[in-house]
């Protein structure tokens, strides 16, 4: 254990914290303006997020000292924000705490299928006005995929079990839509719409 040592991070160093620090007020200002008429409404809880960020990992914002009972080396540990989506540190933390709990304790030791459903650009208005579709886009992704495992893979009775992620981040090139059993995803959202 005294080969390992412990490096604190820096975030103040990163380009992203940086950027964030000079302009993020800016944007904020200028948001409703600039930015709501295409993206929507600003989320409340993106202000308290970016703000977490910029406090993460900061031995101003409150850290623990941690000490070594057997040397009696000590050090300061910067409390961070624990946020996910958006702090890259924390965020790297959850996903492989998330990878290793869905492993060792949620998926049976069987064959997984990993599936990307897009969203065409004529449809993604829709979603970035009203975000209660994305509860929707969940439930029929899920349909989609029921309708696969019964129809083609001719097991009527499959049920299968989905861990589902949405990033509503950026914007995406055109997505390629693929149907499935003779419904298609787009189809279920245009309905839906």
């Amino acid at each position: 254990m005294k080969d390992q040592v412990y490096r604190a991070r820096k975030p103040k160093a990163s380009p992203l914290w940086q950027c964030l620090a000079r302009h993020f007020d800016a944007f904020l200002d200028a948001y409703e303006e600039h930015n709501q008429p295409h993206y929507g409404f600003l989320r409340p809880v993106i202000p308290g997020v970016v703000r977490k960020f910029l406090d993460c990992g900061d031995l101003e914002h409150g850290f623990a000292r941690v000490r070594c009972d057997h040397c009696q080396h000590e050090y300061l540990l910067a409390f961070s924000c624990k946020g996910r989506w958006f702090c890259p540190s924390c965020h790297q933390k959850k996903v492989q705490l998330f990878g290793a709990l869905l492993t060792e304790t949620i998926l049976f030791p069987v064959p997984h299928r990993h599936f990307t459903f897009g969203i065409p650009k004529m449809l993604r208005p829709y979603f970035r006005f009203d975000r209660d579709l994305l509860k929707d886009l969940c439930r029929i992704a899920h349909e989609c995929l029921l309708e696969y495992m019964r129809t083609n893979l001719d097991l009527p009775d499959a049920l299968p079990g989905a861990v589902m992620t949405i990033h509503t981040f950026g914007e995406y090139p055109p997505s390629r839509f693929a149907s499935y059993g003779g419904t298609s995803l787009a189809s279920h959202l245009l309905a839906a719409a």
